[in-house]
């Protein structure tokens, strides 16, 4: 470890930042609507974007793992000797590393690869058991140790989950094979170390930090780097906020405001910066309120939709963290499909605030696990 980090020293920066690229696939939603799916799929699957975060199951051996069926940025990685690839999430939302693996005969395994530990040399087993809740059911497997590949990292004896049984339908029509996640050790199931402490461990990081760009347009050109910030993703100012509870990337919200009124989390909440969360999601009451200043309606599917020819002229919700505002314009908050236009507010039953990707892909943003704050940035 020691000679790793005195090569990062003698060598330029930019050669000990490691870059993955991201990439922007076809959604669950997407998929469920191309078949003519998705209207019964969302009478049998209901959107729960807030049970990864529940604290009574954070506290238990299982890892609680949401459904999100507008998760769309995955990033390739490879585990074993010779490597096996697979898609996963990076999810700053959960801390387990895990894929399918050949012992899952599921459905939702039956289209994605599957790890094979009889492949692989380096491969070692366990008889720890894992277990991730999903809003409709649970993923279990088998624990196991491997080398892990990550772009240029070589992350060695890494314990990641082998699934054997996959909950439901959800994950047959994701991109992603499985999740890789980014969050604090201690909400791991099964107290299974996370890859980023790994590579702090091993001293395969320069900084014990990692960074989010995601492209607001396109397939390409997102990226999740390990070890730094790249200013080439950002311009002005980053402005730091710190981590509130060392368990997901938690912090403190001010106010949501539109138009300079106060529209939602009056007084302050809890708010979270969450790669594995599609849309900016809060309280019901709140979120509906939102939705009445940018002039929303709700359709047949459950989605907040605006008329496509007012993008322009809606007004700019502002969020402010830690006292520093940070606007999110129609441009951010409206995607526009062929069915139309809908926007990226999604209330729950928590009183908990996601920010997830309509966030992130406004705002550049950078995890700081040395100082334990969250860097926020005009993405570019």
């Amino acid at each position: 470890m020691k000679w790793t980090v005195v090569l990062c020293a003698l060598i330029t920066l930019s050669e000990c930042i490691h870059k993955i690229p991201l990439y922007k696939g076809k959604s669950a939603r997407e998929t469920l609507e191309e078949q003519g799916l998705l209207k019964e799929y969302l009478k049998t699957h209901p959107y729960n974007p807030t049970i990864k975060f529940n604290p009574v199951l954070a506290q238990t051996s299982d890892e609680p793992l949401t459904n999100d069926m507008d998760l769309s940025y995955y990033g390739v990685i490879s585990i074993g000797t010779p490597p096996q690839s697979f898609k996963v999430i990076f999810d700053t939302g959960s801390a387990n590393l895990w894929v399918p693996s050949v012992y899952c005969n599921s459905y939702a395994c039956n289209n994605h690869n599957k790890f094979n530990p009889s492949q692989s040399s380096t491969y070692r087993s366990t008889s720890q058991t894992v277990s991730i809740q999903y809003g409709t059911g649970a993923m279990t497997g088998i624990l196991g140790y491997d080398t892990v590949t990550v772009g240029s990292i070589v992350d060695n004896n890494q314990i990641f989950g082998l699934s054997e049984t996959e909950p439901g339908s959800f994950l047959y029509y994701v991109v992603f094979d499985g999740i890789l996640g980014l969050a604090y050790p201690s909400i791991s199931s099964s107290g299974a170390t996370p890859v980023f402490d790994n590579m702090m461990n091993q001293g395969l990081v320069s900084q014990d930090l990692f960074s989010f760009y995601l492209s607001r347009d396109g397939q390409t050109g997102s990226v999740v780097t390990f070890g730094g910030i790249d200013p080439s993703y950002y311009t002005g100012q980053i402005y730091w906020v710190p981590v509130t509870s060392q368990t997901y990337w938690e912090i403190t919200m001010d106010k949501v405001t539109v138009n300079g009124q106060t529209v939602a989390c009056s007084g302050g909440c809890r708010g979270i910066i969450d790669t594995g969360t599609s849309l900016v999601v809060g309280p019901t009451n709140d979120i509906n309120n939102i939705k009445a200043w940018v002039g929303a309606t709700t359709n047949q599917n459950g989605q907040s939709t605006v008329n496509c020819n007012s993008i322009g002229s809606l007004p700019v919700v502002t969020f402010t963290i830690n006292g520093i505002d940070f606007p999110l314009p129609s441009s951010a908050y409206v995607s526009q499909r062929s069915s139309g236009c809908s926007t990226g507010f999604s209330g729950s039953n928590d009183q908990l605030w996601i920010l997830g990707d309509v966030f992130i892909r406004e705002y550049y943003a950078i995890f700081d696990r040395s100082n334990n704050m969250i860097g926020l940035a005009q993405a570019v």
